[in-house]
């Protein structure tokens, strides 16, 4: 039974962007399950990109549609469906 994926992919992040913010700027497409912002494990910054997931993959294809391009505190955003994580032996 193969799960589909209900995970967001976000870049171009504005550098002050929170996981919060994202997580209130995804939430009207569905059920947003958790949020991550990958950081520079060096310096605690923001690299600028992140993943969002849902309940439901239907929501996924509903974010990127709508916020795909969308202006996010002057910076357009880049959504698309996050690819699977290669697996690792």
């Amino acid at each position: 039974m193969g799960m589909e994926n209900a995970t967001a992919y976000v870049a171009n992040l504005p550098w002050r962007a929170t996981e919060d913010d994202l997580a209130s700027l995804f939430a009207r497409f569905g059920a947003v399950v958790d949020v991550r912002i990958i950081q520079n494990p060096a310096t605690g910054r923001s690299r600028g990109y992140g993943f969002v997931d849902f309940a439901a993959p239907d929501s996924v294809s509903q974010a990127v549609a709508a916020l795909n391009g969308y202006e996010f505190r002057g910076r357009a955003l880049i959504v698309s469906p996050a690819k699977p994580k290669p697996r690792r032996y």
